[in-house]
């Protein structure tokens, strides 16, 4: 099956007057068409800065790409010019950021900011196609009475409605990749579901792919044919789903799992954390970015990056542990 999308080696600096911090550090991973594929990882860790780097979003003063390709269609969005991206971000590659309420202009309707991006991408349109679109879009993602929502702002629709809308201004063009970044924060368990819900019914729909980008495993579990670990910046495994929580391999991604808290758990047992702190992106390190944290770390993790291995047919590991052939803990 040929890929969708593949990120080679992707690398992305952040900047300030007195430091570079090293946010994405030789990213690789390929997308299949009508796959959706998690990216998990502590905050901080750089999955939104991937995200923003793979649809050209950055801050232009204080981000650098230092390196890499980013496929989509065998052409390379890296070099593309602006004016080519805007043909690619919204139409090909669409985005759902974290906070629909801070996403969202609260001085426009909800209407007009749906429809900007099928102006865009449809400038021939005339207003009645462009409203009948709108309308049939809000009507798509669930939100009731659609005539009446396209004339009202922001701050009267619920969270969940505010989410929708986010989703309507992402699936506006129906672009083949979307990436939801967080889509659920925010919201409670309930409206969770439906959003989710939601998302997998426009992807069966619209034969459409999904980067999904979150810290709950549940989530990951019921929604993801893939999983990408990420920490530090870094890769650090790639599975299957299924697999992934069958055997995960590399130790962070264990304690990562092992953390989850679980509903038949003794109410006095303490919650189960790792210990240490994330290293600091700004630094450059030889080794593991794990090494610190790892109890199994040796003098070869603080010195030397381990290489990806494969563990399965779909399973790899960047992990000296494996590359050395010692035993599974």
């Amino acid at each position: 099956m040929s890929n969708l999308l593949t990120v080679k080696n992707l690398s992305t600096n952040l900047s300030s007057r007195s430091k570079k911090i090293r946010a994405v550090r030789s990213v690789s991973f390929d997308l299949r068409p009508g796959e959706t594929l998690g990216i998990v990882g502590e905050s901080g860790c750089g999955k939104s800065i991937m995200a923003k780097t793979i649809t050209r979003l950055l801050p232009t003063l204080t981000a650098e790409i230092e390196s890499g390709e980013i496929l989509y269609k065998n052409e390379d969005l890296l070099q593309k010019s602006e004016a080519e991206m805007r043909s690619v971000r919204g139409k090909e590659i669409s985005m759902i950021f974290q906070d629909p309420m801070t996403s969202l202009n609260p001085t426009m309707k909800i209407g007009k900011q749906i429809a900007e991006g099928y102006r865009l991408h449809h400038p021939k349109a005339t207003n009645e196609e462009v409203y009948t679109r709108v309308i049939e879009l809000l009507d798509q993602v669930g939100i009731p009475e659609p005539e009446t929502r396209y004339k009202q702002f922001p701050y009267e629709l619920s969270g969940g409605m505010r989410q929708r809308v986010m989703i309507a201004i992402a699936m506006i063009a129906k672009p083949q990749i979307l990436i939801a970044d967080e889509p659920t924060t925010a919201l409670d368990v309930t409206i969770q579901a439906q959003i989710l819900e939601l998302l997998k019914d426009i992807q069966k729909r619209e034969n459409m792919s999904i980067i999904l980008i979150t810290h709950d495993f549940s989530i990951v579990s019921n929604f993801c044919d893939r999983v990408l670990v990420m920490y530090a910046g870094e890769v650090i495994e790639v599975a299957t789903t299924d697999e992934l929580f069958k055997s995960p391999k590399h130790p962070y991604t264990k304690r990562l799992l092992h953390s989850i808290p679980h509903l038949n758990s003794p109410f006095d047992k303490t919650l189960y954390t790792i210990q240490g702190s994330p290293p600091d992106l700004a630094s450059t390190s030889l080794g593991c970015s794990f090494a610190t944290r790892c109890p199994h770390a040796s003098d070869l993790c603080r010195k030397q990056k381990p290489e990806t291995l494969q563990i399965e047919e779909e399973h790899y590991v960047n992990c000296w542990l494996y590359n050395e052939g010692e035993s599974d803990e």
